[in-house]
């Protein structure tokens, strides 16, 4: 356990941007645990159910989409923060708000959204999940966004590390809430973010081989998935093939999880810091993989990406998802009637671009499907495979 002094605190928390009449209910929450539920009461949050993951929400209900991934990496940097001694509450509300801003069909409809609407900006999910949570969901009476605390909306802005270059919502945000982009953020957006890899890593090794997407004997080429696979095999002789592709995210999951204990651990140590103030000022990353496992970890992304991700099976996923993201764009803006109330943004090219980015990201698959179907015609989806 790290020393308590790292932990970030919630009873020094830099607070909220707008103060709150706190006369109703509220039970005995601190402010990370408000801002945790918060997120997981939010409507962005609800819409991760049919947001694609990987494979397209009609393509099978056994794959991941975006809440389920948001929720697996929720219970390993949960688990993380707990064994180092940090803050869970933080950690968690980080890994579940991670991803709010995915538009529909994952990363393929980001890159269509952000071709589309160039020149009003473009688009980033990372900077989107921040709008989100200051500005576009609005259940609150006095303002908008969910009013959540600095701690959060900073670990949400840099949990991937320091952000040099900000899209137009990120730079709003930290015009808006002095973010301190330059430099890292807490250690529990640290562990949120590797809470991350470690999850999409290895469930989607699950999702590929479940879709037969993935080859097992190309996978076991990497010594990182051979030396577990032998391992099982070792204990458990002769175990049913899916039983053992189970038991192979697993084991994984745990050998990835504590090398970044012992890794983090060692950097802490080696590096003196001693304070979450110290943490933020250290110019480099304290959570992490070690040398030895960095490299078999990204050794295995090349590999899905290669045989997954840019496979040639999900090209006609891929190629129909851009479609429908960049007819959507096309249809609203030359016909600006389709945008619905509340979603223009004033006057001029750009403020419009940013209600049609608003609005798109918004959509789930199944919405965006439908709607194209509506302005543009058939959807060029085909239909589902597995």
């Amino acid at each position: 356990m790290l020393s308590s002094t790292l932990k970030s605190d919630p009873a020094a928390s830099r607070g909220r941007q707008h103060c709150e009449d706190d006369r109703g209910p509220r039970g005995p929450r601190d402010a990370f645990q408000r801002d945790r539920d918060r997120i997981i009461h939010s409507v962005a949050f609800r819409r991760l159910r049919h947001k694609t993951q990987v494979f397209v929400a009609p393509d099978g209900d056994h794959y991941r989409v975006r809440l389920t991934h948001s929720l697996e990496v929720a219970q390993i940097g949960r688990a993380m923060a707990r064994t180092l001694g940090l803050n869970e509450d933080l950690t968690e509300a980080l890994c579940l708000a991670h991803d709010l801003g995915h538009p529909p069909f994952g990363h393929a409809g980001e890159d269509s959204l952000t071709e589309a609407l160039a020149a009003g900006g473009g688009f980033d999910h990372n900077g989107h999940s921040i709008r989100i949570l200051t500005t576009l969901e609005c259940p609150y009476p006095a303002f908008d966004g969910l009013n959540l605390s600095w701690e959060t909306l900073e670990g949400l802005a840099k949990h991937n590390g320091p952000v040099a270059a900000p899209e137009w919502a990120l730079h709003e945000a930290d015009a808006a809430y002095g973010l301190e982009l330059g430099q890292h953020a807490s250690l529990e957006a640290q562990l949120a973010a590797i809470a991350d890899d470690i999850a999409y890593d290895n469930h989607d090794i699950d999702d590929g081989l479940r879709a037969g997407i993935l080859d097992l004997d190309d996978l076991l080429a990497l010594p990182l998935v051979k030396r577990h696979w032998d391992a099982i095999e070792d204990r458990h002789p002769g175990l049913d093939p899916d039983r053992k592709r189970a038991a192979l995210v697993r084991d994984m999951i745990g050998t990835m999880v504590g090398d970044v204990l012992a890794e983090t651990r060692r950097r802490i140590t080696e590096t003196g810091v001693d304070t979450v103030d110290d943490v933020r000022a250290a110019g480099r990353p304290l959570v992490g993989f070690s040398e030895g496992m960095q490299a078999e970890e990204r050794a295995l992304k090349r590999h899905l990406y290669a045989n997954l991700y840019n496979s040639e099976t999900l090209r006609p996923i891929r190629c129909g998802a851009k479609r429908i993201v960049t007819g959507l764009a096309e249809a609203l803006l030359a016909d600006p009637v389709l945008l619905p109330s509340g979603w223009a943004r004033g006057d001029g090219e750009t403020p419009r671009m940013r209600g049609i980015a608003d609005y798109i990201a918004g959509m789930t698959d199944p919405f965006a499907i439908a709607r194209y179907e509506e302005w543009v015609g058939p959807s060029p989806l085909p239909a589902a495979r597995f």
